[in-house]
């Protein structure tokens, strides 16, 4: 085992005990996870969230995070860990670059982690989603495995510097696979989201 993945276990351990003794994170599996690479769709309200994620999913998730987020050390640290890239406002700001960088992720043998509301809710409940989570599954073929983290924005809202004890709770949904055809289809994406948007709110439903 290599210094990275050393490390990398190391961080993971830490804040899965963090955060099961601060905020009494628990998760559930509507379906145990297969061998397969998937994107993990995830609903952002909280920098907590890509942390959450990170740790109690069983393997090394790569996703692109702010650059901003890099600048204290041991937080920077502990997310290039857990599988951050970080990525600058300017770069952030091409769709097409980041749906690519996505892609190149995906096509290095990774489990990707995509937050498609596009930013952190402002009240912690579920918005809109951004179509390029489609976009970059339809392109790989890749299953999504759709997941919803509750609690995270009580814990840890916009602006917040510290974390508070609430209880947070992760549901890994069912992955959603689709058939060639929805993939190759011009109204595949549209079925993509469609199928998402109601396995996130089906998700966010059972939270509250």
């Amino acid at each position: 085992m290599n210094q990275s993945r050393i490390f990398y276990a190391i961080v993971r351990v830490f804040f899965r005990l963090a955060l099961r003794l601060w905020n009494r994170c628990a998760t559930r599996w509507e379906e145990p996870l297969a061998e397969e690479r998937v994107i993990v769709a995830c609903n952002h309200c909280s920098n907590l969230d890509p942390l959450v994620v990170g740790c109690f999913f069983p393997r090394r998730l790569r996703y692109f995070a702010k650059e901003e987020l890099f600048r204290s050390w041991f937080l920077g640290a502990s997310i290039r860990a857990l599988g951050a890239v970080p990525v600058s406002r300017s770069s952030s700001a091409s769709a097409a670059g980041a749906l690519k960088g996505f892609m190149k992720l995906y096509q290095e043998g990774n489990d990707v982690l995509i937050f498609p509301e596009g930013g952190r809710s402002p009240d912690g409940k579920l918005q809109p989603l951004e179509a390029g989570v489609a976009l970059v599954a339809a392109h790989e073929r890749a299953p999504i495995l759709p997941v919803f983290i509750s609690g995270s924005f009580k814990a840890m809202p916009p602006g917040a510097h510290f974390v508070r004890p609430s209880k947070i709770t992760v549901t890994f949904g069912k992955p959603l696979r689709f058939s060639d055809e929805v993939y190759k289809g011009r109204d595949g994406r549209d079925a993509i989201m469609t199928k998402l948007t109601e396995a996130l709110k089906a998700l966010e439903a059972q939270a509250s």
